[in-house]
């Protein structure tokens, strides 16, 4: 299909919100492999989410912060990610607060109870607060289907989180500000999925549920012929139909928001170990060891998908730690960013990781801290601004010394690093001073086998991963090779790939189709009792 969408007005372009029964029920995916179908058949179309909580966070080219998983739902659209598609980001500090980031600069921080309102005078104060919100993200979403054929939207957790919906501007508060269709995706592999759709429907007022125009199944496994008497079952409830099984898919490499996984290449602790090239068979052009990587599992760890390139090297295992004696076998440990350095900083004291990284740091064993990392392999931090701690001594691995600024820094950075083109993105509060070191290394510095970066995504650039991976093999006695052919932007788009293949395949893509070009259906029956 080419050209236009057909707008429900004429005005503007299509829109659909995939909302969902959960948090990580799929929407995400979801969103990623409706809008990479669409582009596959020609459709203009764009990823918004309204308001996304995530210590997970990219860098836009005009230099505004929104969600990464908007920004890989931009790469699966193949447009260029704007705060257009984000512009409520909250990144939490704490159980209680986060930082509000709107349109892609932060505004300052805010309790739960101060941003979505607690008592009568905080309801009072939050009511004008959540009209202009709203208006900006309506305002922001018409922008993109003025300029776009479709828009695809994600919801936030559920839509009946019924204790929330008065302050919400992300799930049903936003399709019916913007009149869209709502898609209800439920993820099966956690069981009880029809009671799912059915409570979520049933709890949501009835202007709500007229328009959830029908569900979607997420990581489905086995003969899907035993779930249709299910499916026609809950048509008969809801008056509405499912719109796609997907499968159970393995390996889908999508940015997360929140949840601890190695992208590309699986879970906490269970990374898949890619063998190193021609093991067992004869000569090993690319090394006989794989290298082994240990992630500190820092409180509030924001942007950890910095590791997904390393990850998706042949050779390369990657695994989250929290105890000193699993760096022991590491080759290298990484320090990563966090929106709670001088908390972080405590948190590796009180378990014995900071004087286990100082051993390996002493017998020259590699060690890479990135922005929050970096921070805290320094001498200093001063920080009236994050922890409003004061000064704080780092741990001294690093000449460097860091003052916390009120104004974030926000920049997508570009340079060479090991004699390799390198890119990346900068995302802090902290201004560091180098005041020595063997090497530069992008903004940081290298001291001995202790690395540090301000910058983000820098291991994404391939020629850069690979010399850094020799140096740090090097460093570590290993015989490892980086493999010559390893390209992280292809892989990335090879999943994207299989995001949209899912759609296509398992979606009934013409239905999907209708709700852009023609909006709500009409005569959606009512499911009682809804909203109390």
């Amino acid at each position: 299909m080419n050209g236009r969408l057909k707008a429900a007005g004429g005005a503007v372009g299509g829109g659909l919100l995939v909302a969902g029964t959960t948090s990580d029920a799929g929407k995400s995916v979801v969103t990623a492999g409706i809008c990479r179908w669409l582009v596959r058949q020609g459709v203009r179309v764009a990823p918004f989410k309204a308001q996304n909580m995530s210590l997970n966070s990219f860098v836009t080219r005009e230099g505004a912060e929104i969600g990464r998983a908007q920004a890989m739902q931009a790469a699966a659209a193949r447009v260029e990610p704007t705060a257009l598609m984000n512009p409520v980001l909250l990144k939490p500090g704490s159980d209680r607060s986060s930082q509000v980031v709107l349109l892609g600069k932060p505004v300052g921080e805010l309790s739960a109870r101060g941003y979505f309102g607690g008592t009568s005078q905080g309801e009072a104060q939050y009511a004008g607060r959540r009209e202009q919100l709203l208006g900006t993200v309506t305002d922001c979403l018409q922008e993109l289907r003025r300029t776009h054929d479709a828009v695809i939207c994600e919801g936030a957790g559920s839509p009946a989180e019924i204790n929330l919906r008065r302050t919400d501007i992300v799930n049903m508060g936003l399709a019916r500000a913007a009149r869209i269709p709502a898609v209800v995706v439920g993820d099966i592999d956690r069981g009880g999925v029809f009671a799912s759709f059915f409570g979520t429907t049933a709890l949501l007022s009835k202007e709500d549920q007229a328009l959830v125009a029908g569900y979607m199944v997420n990581k489905f496994r086995g003969d899907v012929t035993l779930l249709e008497p299910g499916l026609e079952m809950l048509r008969g409830l809801t008056g509405r139909q499912t719109l796609g099984v997907l499968p159970f898919a393995h390996g889908l490499g999508i940015d997360e928001e929140d949840g601890l996984r190695v992208s590309l290449r699986g879970a906490v602790r269970e990374s898949v170990v890619a063998p190193p090239a021609n093991a067992g068979r004869g000569p090993q052009p690319h090394g006989a060891d794989v290298l082994r990587v240990a992630v500190c599992a820092v409180p509030l760890m924001s942007n950890f998908t910095d590791v997904d390139a390393l990850a998706a090297e042949p050779g390369v295992v990657v695994r989250f730690v929290d105890r000193p004696e699993e760096l022991a076998d590491a080759d290298l440990v990484v320090l990563p960013g966090t929106r709670g350095t001088v908390r972080a900083l405590a948190w590796l004291r009180e378990r014995g990781l900071a004087d286990a990284i100082a051993r390996r740091a002493a017998e020259g064993r590699p060690v890479l801290g990135i922005c929050g990392g970096f921070q805290m392999l320094g001498e200093r931090i001063e920080d009236e601004v994050e922890s409003k701690a004061g000064v704080v001594d780092g741990l001294g691995l690093l000449p460097v010394r860091v003052r916390f600024a009120a104004e974030k820094t926000l920049a997508r950075p570009a340079g060479e690093a090991l004699g390799e083109p390198v890119e990346g993105y900068e995302i802090h509060h902290g201004v560091a001073e180098v005041t020595g070191g063997e090497e530069e290394f992008l903004d940081g510095c290298r001291a001995g086998s202790v690395w540090g970066t301000h910058w983000h995504g820098s291991l994404e650039s391939d020629g850069f991963r690979r010399a850094f991976l020799r140096r740090v093999a090097a460093d570590a006695g290993r015989a490892f090779v980086p493999a010559p052919d390893t390209r992280f932007g292809v892989l990335r788009e090879e999943q994207l790939d299989r995001l949209g293949d899912l759609i296509e395949e398992h979606a009934d893509t013409a239905a999907l189709l209708r709700l852009l070009e023609e909006g709500v259906p009409e005569g959606l029956p009512f499911v009682p009792p809804g909203a109390p």
